[in-house]
């Protein structure tokens, strides 16, 4: 399996990115994905999961209210749509996927089986 990520860049607070993570190599509609996220320093940290269907997704307390998660299974391609954006969400953004059905536990990065190279989100003040 491999995952692409794209999207990222230098955006000034307030602003929005969308980002995308291009699947390949398996079938993509029948695992979870993921966003994850690592800042400068600190631990890589949960962002945002959803469903094979799309049916049912998880957001970081963090995030939400500013950031949707969606997939087109069509396209083996998974987004995250990030408005609002602060300094706080200055990262290396990761998508991953999970053959675990258990959606609440693909909240942890521990589930994942597969990562992406990142993708680097600067927000500057």
């Amino acid at each position: 399996v491999q995952l692409q990520a794209s999207g990222g860049g230098l955006v000034q607070a307030g602003g929005s990115l969308k980002l995308s993570c291009a699947a390949s190599g398996r079938t993509f509609s029948s695992g979870a994905m993921g966003w994850f996220r690592q800042a400068p320093g600190k631990e890589r940290e949960f962002v945002a999961t959803i469903s094979w269907s799309g049916g049912t997704s998880y957001y970081a307390d963090s995030v939400t209210g500013r950031f949707t998660i969606s997939r087109d299974n069509a396209k083996n391609t998974v987004y995250l749509q990030m408005n609002s954006l602060n300094p706080e969400d200055t990262a290396v953004y990761y998508c991953a996927t999970s053959s675990n059905r258990n959606m609440w536990y693909n909240r942890m990065a521990q589930y994942y089986d597969y990562w992406g190279q990142g993708t680097l989100v600067t927000v500057s003040s």
